[in-house]
């Protein structure tokens, strides 16, 4: 039976990845994000059930707007929405720059559609994944701990949602070329290095990532909630 999925940051990346594999299984997919083109690239290549809305997940009146496109019924939520604030500079003005962009774009930008959202997911079958990183476990500034409050709201959240049958899991991939999220840093000599750091001697494809989100949804890891799911080729070992 079709279900009704959400994917934030569903355009491109690791969102266009774990998009494309809830259609393959037959899913109704909403992509959200904020580049209109992109998305709308994105559905008219992902086919005729996915359907893109514009919307900036930080700013609370947008995603006021949002939910009357919004499906009434949401089985799969996956907040993959987030980026890293390119802020440069010195001085206690770039420094709350930077905390502060990383703090909405990483962490309200699924808070807010979440907790938005909660009473249209449905209840004994419903999915929230969150896409964290690496970063919040080894630590990278005021990234790194955007994406570690993930992890504790995720705990919060999972034993608010337990009750009604809803798991609250989180995937924290490593590195994961094929992505805008490096930019030019990631070159050929980068690539090697960061594949040598892991356990399986390659880094990782969206594809992973994807493959990882869908197990999280599917009615087979119902009994796996407010956990973080690693997903970076051993690059560093889960606990």
């Amino acid at each position: 039976m079709a279900r009704s999925v959400v994917v934030t940051g569903g355009g491109s990346g690791i969102g266009l990845a774990v998009s494309r594999r809830f259609v393959a299984g037959g899913d109704a997919v909403t992509i959200v994000g904020r580049r209109r083109e992109v998305l709308e690239q994105a559905a008219a290549a992902l086919g005729p059930t996915v359907r893109p809305l514009v919307c900036d997940l930080a700013d609370p009146d947008a995603v006021d707007e949002l939910l009357q496109e919004l499906p009434a019924g949401i089985d799969v939520l996956v907040n993959n929405a987030g980026s890293r604030e390119s802020s440069v500079g010195g001085g206690p003005h770039a420094l709350v720059a930077r905390w502060r962009g990383d703090f909405e774009r990483n962490v309200l930008t699924a808070v807010l559609l979440t907790e938005s959202v909660r009473d249209r997911l449905t209840p004994g079958q419903g999915r929230v994944v969150t896409i964290s990183s690496i970063a919040a476990l080894r630590g990278a500034g005021s990234y790194g701990a955007s994406k570690a409050a993930l992890h504790a709201w995720n705990h919060f959240l999972a034993g608010q949602l337990g009750p009604i049958g809803i798991t609250a899991n989180v995937v924290a991939p490593g590195t994961v070329a094929g992505t805008e999220f490096f930019g030019d840093r990631l070159d050929e000599a980068e690539l090697v290095r960061r594949a040598g750091r892991t356990l399986v001697g390659r880094v990782g494809e969206p594809d992973d990532v994807a493959a990882a989100v869908h197990f999280l949804a599917s009615p087979d890891a119902g009994y796996i909630t407010g956990e973080i799911l690693h997903c970076n080729g051993g690059e560093l070992l889960g606990r």
